[in-house]
């Protein structure tokens, strides 16, 4: 009997047992979920996304999460309350690092043992520990319109670091580029500054796009770990000398700062010469034939880049399945549209040492050949390549940058810009809350 009732239990096990690892075998995909925000038209190309990405492969299903932007970061927080959020997800540039600090953010390196691995530059670190990655790789130029320079009988500006202009250099060509509506230059007796025709340059204001002056200077705006503000005199300096691009040698138009349209509004207009702006300028074509510079520098040779960024939440329940996806969406193949058509650059570094994915992205391509695809290799390839030249924006390795930069900076500079008061006047009134804003206070 006891014998019996032995084999019974057994054969029960057995039937239980086999029972389970026949569900377990007829698991489906593992499900993680991809929060975003954008346009309608935006939300229907990210799902749309996530379904090629379905298709091609079926461990894994994705499935979309759509938050509007301006509750995106609330939101996800939230979330994180509840211990609900989303596997991984777009982060905007300026809130990763709080995101991270927080406990939002996963830090795990999801290009570890990877042969194809980003730009170091592109990649937003918490005490150096990855927590997202820049979908695509941005720096400035200096761009500029050929006709009004052969018009001027000027010499295009250079295009490798080597021969960069400094910046007196920079003013000096720009005042040759300027003149009223008698044909004087600034600096000629009877040149009138209030009826300018044709203006030599616009650096661009908008506001992060300082930063690159301060380094170029020699300043920062931020310490090197991120946690506090520094606004140091070289940086209050370098902001002054663009101001007085227009304020002092009458060579740039007056934009106050605050507007993120710095090509349309001055080189796109046909009556400016230069300017200063992203690699992203590569997209706008247009009627005007311009063409790519390195930037002029003021005591050091300084770049800044920046991406929209992605990343790993803290909460996901399937780090390898997710940095698997994570990695196709940042891939060059899966982005080469937007690399295509110039308005992003790629982040991996094989793409800007291998001749042939150079041939693909740059000599093969017809918007960067018809800038000049040598020039737009040296101004931006060579520049990412340069040891030290290019820095990580703030937003890299700093948090609360919106509340730093757009909520206390931008409008508080806007008189410095138009002259009413000095860049140091405003750094010295606004430090304070400078220091609480990045505090989080």
């Amino acid at each position: 009997m006891k014998l019996r009732k032995i084999i019974a239990i057994l054969f029960a096990a057995i039937m239980v047992f086999g029972l389970a690892a026949c569900t377990a075998g007829s698991k489906g995909p593992v499900e993680i979920t991809f929060s975003f925000w954008g346009s309608e038209e935006e939300r229907a190309s990210t799902e749309a996304v996530l379904e090629q990405y379905n298709a091609l492969q079926d461990k894994v299903v994705v499935k979309p999460m759509y938050i509007g932007r301006d509750q995106y970061v609330e939101k996800l927080n939230t979330m994180a309350t509840g211990g609900g959020m989303p596997d991984c997800g777009m982060i905007a540039e300026d809130s990763a690092i709080g995101m991270a600090r927080n406990g939002l953010m996963s830090n795990i390196d999801l290009y570890e043992g990877q042969e194809s691995k980003p730009l170091d530059c592109i990649i937003f670190k918490d005490a150096g520990n990855p927590v997202a990655y820049s979908t695509a790789n941005e720096i400035l130029a200096l761009w500029y319109n050929k006709e009004l320079f052969d018009k001027a009988g000027v010499a295009y500006p250079p295009a490798t670091l080597d021969k960069a202009w400094s910046w007196d250099e920079f003013i000096e060509v720009s005042k040759q580029l300027t003149f009223d509506a008698n044909g004087l230059h600034p600096g000629e007796e009877g040149f009138d500054k209030n009826n300018i025709v044709q203006y030599g340059c616009y650096v661009n204001q908008y506001t992060w796009q300082l930063e690159v002056w301060a380094l170029s200077n020699g300043g920062r705006w931020f310490s090197e770990d991120g946690t506090s503000i520094v606004f140091d005199n070289a940086a209050v300096e370098a902001m002054q000398k663009v101001f007085d691009l227009h304020l002092v040698h009458n060579v740039a138009p007056f934009i106050n700062g605050t507007v993120d349209a710095g090509f349309s509004l001055s080189l796109g207009t046909g009556n400016v010469a230069m300017c200063t702006e992203g690699q992203w300028a590569t997209g706008f074509g247009g009627d005007i034939d311009y063409g790519v510079g390195v930037l002029p520098y003021m005591k050091e040779k300084a770049n800044i880049c920046t991406g929209g960024a992605i990343g790993m939440f803290a909460q996901t329940k399937h780090p390898t399945e997710t940095a698997e996806f994570l990695r196709w969406y940042g891939s060059e193949d899966f982005n080469f549209g937007a690399i295509e058509a110039g308005w992003w650059m790629p982040t991996k570094l094989n793409w800007y040492t291998d001749p042939a994915l150079l041939n693909k992205w740059i000599f093969e391509n017809e918007r960067r050949t018809t800038i000049g695809a040598d020039n737009y290799k040296t101004a931006f390839v060579d520049v990412c390549l340069a040891d030290g030249v290019v820095r990580s924006t703030g937003w890299y390795y700093t948090p609360n940058t919106t509340e730093v930069l757009y909520q206390t900076l931008q409008p508080a500079l806007v008189e410095a810009i138009n002259g009413s008061k000095t860049a140091a006047q405003v750094i010295g009134e606004i430090r304070a809350a400078l220091e609480a804003a990045l505090a989080g206070g």
